[in-house]
């Protein structure tokens, strides 16, 4: 309730099967009713069913939702000196690398549009490099900073090939990926792009599974 997003709201509603018990009913009334106006509806616990019968009937009623988690995947950033842990670092080629980056897309609680989409381009890290794995993960946490964190879990996974369609030099310069991710009904849709040869992937998460 101390939330800027939320700081106007004027009515709550209690809904659920637990919603029924007296008990819980009296402590939201007491804790919230001087703050704005606690409505319990009739058959407080079928509201949660009738609105899901009202969304597999109808799925556009619901226009925006809450990112039930923080989502992102893990990349490969350069290393800087102070900033990221030594043992993140990864030497390629002569070039410093810190691994396990956890790059975010949305973060949990963060309202997000039906259909709405959120890109992010990224290059393999080496040139020539014949395929790239986009591994997807998720936390119930907003401050993840590596996938290796202990609430970062991996909840998906794209595989992309880059095989060359042309030996030229042009060719073999690092590629651009894009990276998608798609805010479906009760899903999550990620897809991997090679700008250069239009070649795409694709993978769906359960909002529901998570």
């Amino acid at each position: 309730m101390r939330k800027p997003e939320v700081c106007g709201v004027k009515f709550l509603f209690l809904v659920g099967g637990f919603a029924e018990s007296p008990i819980l009913q009296l402590a939201v009334q007491q804790a919230f009713s001087s703050r704005c106006r606690v409505i319990i509806p009739q058959d407080v616990g079928l509201t949660i069913l009738k609105g899901a019968v009202l969304f597999g009937l109808d799925p556009t009623i619901v226009r925006v939702r809450r990112s039930p988690l923080t989502y992102g995947v893990g990349v490969l950033n350069k290393f800087v000196e102070g900033k990221h842990p030594r043992e993140k670092l990864l030497v390629k080629d002569g070039i410093q690398w810190c691994t396990d980056i956890f790059d975010r897309f949305v973060s949990v609680d963060q309202s997000v549009a039906l259909g709405e989409v959120v890109q992010r381009s990224y290059t393999p890290a080496r040139p020539g490099q014949r395929k790239i794995i986009i591994n997807v993960y998720c936390s119930s946490q907003d401050n993840v900073q590596y996938i290796s964190d202990p609430a970062a879990r991996k909840c998906g996974t794209v595989s992309l090939d880059l095989s060359e369609t042309d030996s030229s030099p042009k060719q073999r310069r690092r590629r651009e990926i894009r990276t998608s991710m798609q805010f479906g009904d009760t899903e999550l849709r990620v897809t991997a792009l090679d700008v250069a040869t239009s070649q795409s992937v694709r993978a769906s998460i359960d909002f529901l599974s998570n």
